[in-house]
């Protein structure tokens, strides 16, 4: 336990340091590979798509998992793996950057710049929103990012080290590119939206938990399961609602998604975000990252001690 801690608090400090690799990601060359095979898998005439998403999804990600657990076998210390692997599945810089390019034009009064930031980072169409709208959809991805790119990727590394922590990335890029309940990806992505939820369940209810730390802890919880359940995500909702109530504001609320209207349900409770409720919804992952990394050091210093 002392050792994962001591990897992850260097694979943290990197990501500070360094950020996301800027010339060539691994996981943007497996979006490439993704991408393409998708495009020969799935086609208008396939017949059984969700067996040919599941076909997909174990092509792309069981050869790398196995080969790094092969990998680190042959390996007389696999820490320095384990270093590069989490640095590049955890994503907290990058997270933080993308908020504040949004957050920067729109204190300097340019909403079509910040749009065109936050077009970036989410699915939904941006041209057309308004200030509060670009506010609150900065704040709403930044929250349910901080689950996948941060805490379910440190949660995963510490129960089944690199490879555990691999097969979390991979499923949950798949999931972001194939998993939209549309006409081409509802039977493809299937099995990439399902795979997701369960590796997301546990540690999005944590990251809930966290969240409530640093709100009113009761009413957090009750707010973030409540509203949570009317979602269509069983782990992005809670966390989004867990976020929204500890930072006092609402979320949430229709949003046009590629020209069609989604009604989404409102979230947290308190007063509609304002500007600087993205440094908030910063400081609240922030705080919580510090969170973990407490317990997590304690708890290796205490089964040291025992």
């Amino acid at each position: 336990m002392a050792e994962s801690a001591l990897i992850l608090i260097i694979s943290l400090l990197l990501d500070q340091l360094l950020g996301e690799p800027r010339r060539f990601h691994p996981l943007v060359g497996f979006g490439w590979c993704a991408h393409r095979l998708e495009s020969l898998l799935n086609r208008e005439t396939q017949t059984f798509p969700r067996l040919a998403g599941l076909f997909a999804l174990l092509i792309l990600t069981l050869p790398l998992i196995v080969s790094l657990h092969l990998l680190a076998g042959y390996l007389s210390y696999d820490g320095l793996l384990e270093v590069v692997v989490l640095y590049l599945a955890i994503g907290h810089k990058s997270l933080v950057e993308h908020a504040r390019a949004v957050l920067k034009p729109l204190e300097q009064g340019k909403l079509q710049t910040a749009r065109t930031h936050l077009s970036y980072i989410v699915s939904r169409d941006v041209q057309c929103l308004q200030q509060q709208a670009v506010i609150t959809a900065t704040i709403e991805t930044v929250i349910e990012n901080s689950n996948d790119a941060v805490f379910a990727a440190i949660f995963w590394y510490l129960i089944a080290g690199a490879p555990g922590v691999l097969c979390y990335r991979l499923v949950n890029t798949l999931d972001a590119m194939w998993g939209y309940k549309n006409k081409r990806f509802l039977g493809f992505g299937w099995a990439a939206a399902k795979f997701d939820d369960v590796l997301n369940w546990i540690p999005a209810r944590l990251t809930v938990i966290t969240f409530a730390f640093f709100g009113c802890f009761n009413k957090v919880l009750r707010t973030a399961f409540a509203q949570g359940a009317l979602c269509s995500s069983p782990n992005a909702g809670p966390v989004m609602a867990a976020g929204a109530s500890s930072l006092n504001i609402r979320l949430g609320g229709a949003a046009y998604y590629q020209q069609k209207l989604i009604a989404k349900p409102i979230l947290g409770y308190g007063n509609m975000p304002d500007v600087s409720d993205i440094n908030r919804a910063i400081t609240l992952i922030n705080k919580s990252l510090l969170l973990w990394i407490g317990v997590i050091s304690f708890v290796a210093i205490i089964s040291q001690v025992l």
